[in-house]
């Protein structure tokens, strides 16, 4: 089973869903030349936001700690620590900022 994220040319296979170990990502270059950082819960569901850090620039969100706040599934910045919604890229620490989302959905390969 793969993931996939949907950018602008379609749906991107990204890893095996086997690769990702709940509460770590990884860096996904896009074709664009952007990154995403994607990440797997203990359940299995797969998430993808951007990797840029919206306050120091640094492409580093797939490094941060992932956790659950009110019931959601957030990453912290490893560097300044500010935690970010993983389902809407909300920024859970300021509300003005906010990161990108990806869909995502995992698919059977053959």
């Amino acid at each position: 089973m793969t993931v996939e994220l949907q950018v602008a040319q379609g749906w991107l296979t990204v890893c095996e869903l086997s690769s990702l170990i709940p509460g770590r990502g990884v860096a996904a270059l896009l074709p664009d030349g952007s990154q995403a950082a994607v990440f797997v819960d203990r359940a299995g569901r797969p998430y993808a936001i951007g990797n840029q850090d919206p306050f120091t620039g640094a492409q580093v969100l797939s490094r941060g700690l992932v956790g659950t706040a009110g019931g959601r599934p957030f990453v912290a910045s490893p560097l300044l620590k500010q935690r970010f919604d993983l389902e809407s890229g909300r920024c859970l620490d300021d509300e003005e900022t906010a990161v990108r989302t990806y869909p995502v959905r995992t698919a059977v390969t053959s």
